[in-house]
């Protein structure tokens, strides 16, 4: 399979504009690799686990971080909201991946990784999400397809290591630099988490293209996904932000109170809303 981001020049605002995302190809280990990987039987729930909070300065007091430490319009979450959930724990939902925040351990497995009851486009690991991300979308696939739109999983859960096999073959091939732009580095994706997914429209056009934003599932998620939980993580034209061009697809859970206040205040990254500084590349 060519790589998802081979396919990222495209034009925009009559200028030519590499698109870059967080989303890696398969690569060449087989998508069930990692024994660790294997579904828990545990039950499904909708509500995630509480664990200890580890926020930030930036996040419970926005005002006395210093202007380096934060994107110049940073958003906290609200008071009531900003000691939930750690930042840094892999198995909080607000748990913040990006070129700048790798894993916790590197080599983290989610320890409830189940396949969701939905419309399925792949098969081992990449079927599966944490119990609690599987559940919302299930709920989530259900409500699209009451209002007409099929959606379908394109690419779930990511062992690290699939990304090591699939970051190192870029490097053989092509270069670090290269593989940089084509891969995620192992321990910096979101997809490791289980609380990402990609998604894919029922009718299977535009897959992991720029084209897909103009996709009915596309744009049923961008309007519907906060009320299930979700995010459209990478959003358009935020790359100085979050490291990534505009992935239409890719949708992350964070909790539907977040993810709604998100909503309403008009905070597009998760960069913005925790107060964190940008990561358009790896330190």
């Amino acid at each position: 399979m060519p790589s998802r981001r081979a396919f990222a020049g495209f034009l925009t605002a009559g200028a030519g504009l590499a698109a870059l995302t967080a989303c890696t190809p398969d690569g060449p280990a087989s998508s069930s690799a990692g024994a660790s990987a294997t579904p828990s039987t545990a039950a499904s729930s909708a509500t995630p686990t509480q664990v200890t909070a580890v926020t930030p300065a930036a996040a419970t007091e926005p005002s006395s971080a210093p202007p380096s430490a934060a994107p110049s319009q940073a958003a906290a979450p609200s008071q009531g909201a900003a000691k939930q959930f750690s930042l840094t724990d892999p198995a909080s939902p607000w748990v913040v991946v990006n070129k700048h925040r790798p894993l916790n351990p590197q080599n983290y497995v989610p320890a409830d990784l189940v396949r969701p009851n939905i419309r399925l486009a792949v098969t081992g690991e990449a079927t599966l999400m944490n119990s609690t991300t599987a559940a919302a979308a299930e709920k989530m696939f259900a409500a699209a397809a009451a209002e007409g739109v099929i959606m379908a999983l394109a690419s779930g859960y990511r062992s690290y290591s699939t990304q090591v096999v699939t970051y190192n073959g870029y490097v053989a091939s092509s270069g670090q630099a290269a593989a940089d732009r084509a891969s995620a580095r192992p321990g910096h994706s979101e997809h490791q988490t289980g609380w990402s997914f990609d998604i894919a429209d029922g009718g299977g056009a535009c897959s992991f293209q720029p084209c897909f934003a103009d996709q009915p599932a596309a744009i049923w998620a961008k309007a519907n996904a906060h009320k299930f939980g979700f995010i459209v993580r990478y959003p358009w034209m935020f790359h100085e932000t979050t490291g990534y061009f505009y992935e239409s697809w890719h949708l992350r859970y964070i909790g539907v109170e977040a993810a709604t206040e998100m909503n309403t205040r008009g905070i597009a990254t998760l960069e913005e809303y925790f107060g964190l500084e940008a990561a358009p590349d790896y330190l």
